[in-house]
């Protein structure tokens, strides 16, 4: 279903994305952050549900539906490397922090920081080209509930 995606976002030299691939992208990020701990909670799912709406301004249902095609390319994605750095080319530098906020407040969305999640997230991160006090500080406002 999404091989061309895959295809094209983990090319040596992968093209900027589209919006609307980004946000899947994005998205498809949330997912693998939630199942770092392999436990997918409906916290999580929650969560995802409102980073989506709230930064992209899509409905319940519309947020929803971007979230389940992103489990589908969750799954069938391998590399977070070359997943993240994708998405480096598709987040504005003075955007990634709030990015790292949303992936922050999913992985603390069950009550749990879980150390596979913190793991996953640091190299995150580094791979978006935060540095470590961004990153410190992102998981900050994301533990205050900050948007």
């Amino acid at each position: 279903m999404f091989e061309k995606f895959l295809r094209g976002l983990l090319a040596p030299s992968p093209a900027p994305l589209p919006e609307t691939e980004a946000r899947l992208a994005l998205t498809a990020l949330l997912v693998r952050v939630a199942r770092a701990d392999h436990h997918y909670s409906e916290p999580e799912v929650d969560r995802i549900d409102r980073v989506l709406m709230q930064r992209y301004g899509l409905s319940p249902f519309e947020a929803a539906k971007l979230r389940v095609e992103a489990e589908t390319l969750e799954s069938e994605a391998p590399d977070t490397v070359r997943f993240t750095r994708a998405l480096k080319e598709a987040v504005p530098i003075e955007e990634r922090t709030a990015l790292m906020q949303a992936l922050w407040s999913v992985a603390l969305a069950d009550g749990d920081r879980a150390s596979e999640e913190e793991q996953l997230l640091r190299m995150v991160a580094r791979l978006l080209g935060l540095t470590d006090p961004e990153n410190a500080l992102a998981r900050q406002r994301a533990a205050r509930g900050a948007e």
